[in-house]
């Protein structure tokens, strides 16, 4: 959509008074080596750089490009580099906004622009996802006949969200998560430079590091953070931000926990201790502790699925699977989001009945393998359908089970070395009271009894 005189004339103060513009504005980078972080996309040939024409002299390559990450990671900002360095107008949409009528406003408006002008239109449509089916199929006549460059930002998986036609005319990439690395020399440059503090305040390393947590890896997150406190230090005649000054100014107490070091594994230990004991209420607690430290996400998804079967294993084999479901959702949607199927999968681990059994199972046939109980496989469970595998007695005299009433034989399955081992021991636990039942009638069913 085109800017009307309101607009209009609020981006020419701006210009004129760049002061006036959030800190986060002022840093947007203003080439591709200025971008923080997503290294992977921004290497000699690599397709952005083809797009702003480092590679060929000239402006190259697909006329849509689909950015999908997480927030704050710099999608919108790659979109602005890119129509900076071709001088193409760029003109920036919503999908939660917008709709076809707007759409179709900028494509017609990139058209006069190109046919008067000779000016080519950059669109950046943000939160592409949003878009209906009929929505989104409102842009493939401009994306085919290059009537403008779409770049399209996307914070969901787009093999789901964005249709087909327009993905296959599309280069996709994807940006990763901004490590601490990137947002403290992001930090160091907003602080430094006349852009953005001009050293007016400093930053020290406690505070810095508090910073970095509640940021989680979010760029836009981080730079709000620091531009308020900044200002209310200033507010107090300081030239030093403080970490009380911080925790006043975001309204969120620092918590004392180092991803690295030793309290990164004893709240860890805990959380999952916690679940082992039925204990719902600290679970929430340290899962509370790791999302504000900005703990990875998939690491706790993690070890709630080791949990699943470490601790509740069959007395509720429905755990594991509300585990892995739990992860792949964290996996795709992220933070902020992702806390919440963070508890709802740990809850519900809390609250189900617990059992060790498949744990101590495999450890003590590994033990027993380790000490090397193995031995041969009985002769009649070997391979019997390759040639000359008769000759050497392989497969004869194996009972077929599904041929027999009970679907169970009355053979021998384990090596003489280990014949007669017990390794499960099932406890009478939630749903493993059915198991331990089971296992007893098919033991004696083995034995002939």
């Amino acid at each position: 959509m085109e800017p009307d005189l309101f607009t209009a004339a609020e981006e020419d103060r701006r210009e004129k008074d760049p002061s006036s513009s959030p800190l986060a504005v002022r840093m947007r980078p203003r080439t591709l080596d200025e971008v923080v972080g997503q290294g992977h996309l921004l290497k000699p040939g690599s397709p952005l750089r083809r797009l702003v024409g480092e590679a060929s002299g000239g402006p190259a390559g697909p006329s849509s490009v689909i950015l999908w990450g997480p927030p704050g990671i710099g999608k919108t900002t790659l979109a602005y580099v890119v129509s900076q360095a071709t001088n193409k107008r760029f003109v920036e949409l919503s999908a939660i906004t917008a709709g076809v009528k707007e759409v179709r406003a900028v494509i017609d408006g990139a058209r006069r622009a190109s046919g008067g002008y000779g000016k080519e239109t950059v669109l950046f449509l943000d939160e592409i996802h949003r878009f209906s089916k009929a929505q989104q199929d409102s842009l493939l006549p401009a994306v085919e006949n290059r009537w403008v460059t779409l770049i399209a930002a996307t914070t969901e998986n787009p093999y789901f969200s964005i249709i087909s036609p327009l993905l296959s005319r599309s280069l996709l990439l994807t940006l990763q998560a901004l490590t601490d690395d990137d947002l403290r020399g992001l930090l160091h440059r907003a602080v430094a430079d006349e852009r953005g503090l001009g050293g007016a305040v400093t930053l020290p390393d406690d505070a810095e590091e508090h910073l970095l947590r509640i940021a989680g890896g979010d760029a836009r997150r981080a730079l709000t953070a620091l531009e308020a406190a900044a200002g209310a230090a200033l507010d107090k005649g300081d030239s030093e931000i403080t970490l009380s000054t911080l925790e006043e100014t975001v309204d969120r107490a620092a918590v004392k926990y180092d991803r690295d070091g030793d309290q990164h594994y004893d709240v860890a230990s805990a959380l999952i201790k916690s679940i082992r004991g039925s204990d719902v209420d600290a679970t929430l607690h340290y899962l509370a502790r790791m999302i504000e430290a900005g703990e990875d996400p998939r690491f706790i998804a993690r070890r709630l699925m080791i949990s699943a079967s470490e601790d509740i294993g069959l007395a509720d084999p429905s755990a594991l699977q509300t585990a892995v479901a739990g992860a792949q959702a964290v996996a795709m949607i992220g933070f902020p989001e992702a806390r919440i199927t963070l508890s709802q999968v740990a809850i519900a681990l809390a609250l189900a009945p617990k059992s060790n059994a498949a744990y101590l199972a495999i450890d003590a046939a590994l033990a027993d393998v380790r000490a090397g109980l193995a031995g041969p496989v009985p002769a009649h469970l070997r391979d019997g359908h390759y040639k000359g595998a008769a000759k050497l007695g392989h497969g004869e005299g194996y009972q077929y089970p599904h041929d027999l009433p009970g679907g169970i034989a009355a053979q021998q399955y384990a090596p003489d070395a280990v014949h007669g081992r017990r390794y499960y021991s099932p406890t009478r636990h939630g749903g493993e009271a059915r198991y331990a039942e089971v296992v007893e009638r098919v033991r004696e069913r083995l034995r002939g009894e």
